[in-house]
């Protein structure tokens, strides 16, 4: 997992970004018992990686554009083409990655670098 991120690990970071939208749309629309749908992410298209440090560890903004689709009961909805922007910070083992997303502070504080990692399979 050496050197820039991969198509792999770019499409596992969307899919949690993706999974954590999903959630918090699922709690605003409906009941909290309520689930999510499944999805799918495809066609990832990376058209910037651009290397920076977040929290003293190298990192990555990557941008470009994926597929889409939702799985409901009754039917599959499809968005193809969405933007994306992630951010990806390697480890300093160099063995892992974390998704990394920049938390709005108050003024006293400022903004902050919230990572979450990335699960290897």
């Amino acid at each position: 997992m050496g050197g820039s991120p991969n198509r792999d690990l770019v499409k596992q970071a969307i899919a949690i970004q993706v999974s954590q939208t999903q959630q918090a749309l699922t709690q605003q629309l409906y009941s909290s018992s309520s689930q999510p749908p499944e999805f799918e992410i495809g066609r990832v298209h990376i058209t910037k990686r651009q290397p920076l440090t977040i929290q003293d560890l190298q990192s990555y903004q990557v941008q470009g554009t994926y597929d889409l689709t939702l799985k409901f009961s009754n039917r599959r909805v499809t968005q193809r083409e969405n933007p994306f922007e992630v951010y990806l910070q390697r480890q300093i083992e160099g063995k892992t990655w974390r998704v990394a997303q920049l938390q709005p502070g108050d003024e006293e504080k400022g903004d902050r670098w919230v990572t979450q990692l990335i699960p290897t399979d």
